[in-house]
């Protein structure tokens, strides 16, 4: 199963990581390392899904590929 792409960068304003979900609209995390920000958005993640689910809201399916990734197939 394909899963959703997870960006980490470092956030000079915010003296820490940021991890973002592409595919998910407004779905992010922040962490002092790049480890605890991608746990926290995992977390984010299944809050996202369970929200929208319960919602009755559509669940994109996993598309967003970074270009590296896109020329290398």
């Amino acid at each position: 199963m394909k899963d959703y792409h997870i960006n980490i960068f470092f956030s000079e304003d915010d003296n820490g990581y940021i991890a973002d979900i592409p595919d998910l609209p407004m779905c992010s995390a922040f962490g002092a390392t790049p480890a605890e920000a991608l746990a926290e958005a995992q977390k984010a993640k299944t809050a996202w899904l369970e929200a929208a689910k319960a919602e009755g809201k559509s669940v994109p399916q996993p598309r967003y590929r970074p270009a590296i990734y896109q020329l290398a197939s």
